[in-house]
């Protein structure tokens, strides 16, 4: 007799509002279909993205539809995020009060500055967490993704409704012309591509834990 899945709590770490749902919704939207707990921290106000009032709303909106449990703010202003002692404490409170299974983070090597940031004070802050996994946004560089999430029509439906929920950063592109959910979806094929099925997001581990 199989016994029933065991539910996990997720914590995804984003730099600013939106960079969660543009590296990893599908696979959280997956992980939560699943009756698993979701859980997200924001580092910043992403106020010089916009009003960091209307961020906020945007963002809880979002977790709404992914019905995250909790939604933490780490309370820094935007591209002011610093490594020292008092941002990695406040990661290593999240992660105390979650007692996360997995945890999802900006990739290190990165053109802004925060999410550069976000990833070297998480690197501290989970020392002792099995899975970390870093995911892949519009200014990541050099990403050599060796983790492969099967998101299908389905959950990348999901993901671009968890972007449009931030509807005041739908056409805040670093390409002319194309908006946040175009780079969802041609990347999601993309990396599909390379997992060799339809639709995918793509990770590089920290560590990765596999129990047989």
């Amino acid at each position: 007799m199989t016994s029933p899945i065991k539910k996990m709590n997720v914590l995804a770490i984003g730099a600013h509002p939106d960079d969660i749902e543009i590296g990893c919704g599908g696979a959280l939207a997956k992980y939560a279909s699943y009756g698993h707990n979701i859980y997200l921290l924001i580092a910043t106000n992403g106020a010089i993205g916009g009003v960091s009032k209307i961020r906020k709303k945007e963002q809880q909106r979002s977790a709404d539809i992914l019905n995250a449990r909790a939604v933490f703010w780490g309370g820094y202003f935007d591209t002011e995020l610093e490594v020292h002692k008092e941002s990695i404490m406040k990661v290593e409170t999240t992660i105390k009060k979650v007692n996360p299974d997995s945890i999802f983070v900006n990739f290190p090597d990165d053109t802004h500055q925060d999410h550069r940031h976000i990833a070297a004070i998480t690197n501290s802050a989970t020392r002792y967490i099995r899975n970390v996994l870093f995911y892949e946004t519009p200014t990541t560089q050099n990403f050599q993704p060796n983790v492969f999430v099967d998101i299908g029509k389905d959950f990348l439906k999901t993901k671009t409704e968890l972007l449009k929920a931030h509807e005041s950063q739908i056409n805040r592109t670093n390409i002319s012309g194309v908006s946040i959910l175009e780079v969802a979806q041609s990347t999601a094929h993309f990396r599909g591509v390379q997992a060799r099925v339809e639709y995918a997001e793509a990770f590089q581990s920290l560590r990765l834990f596999i129990n047989i």
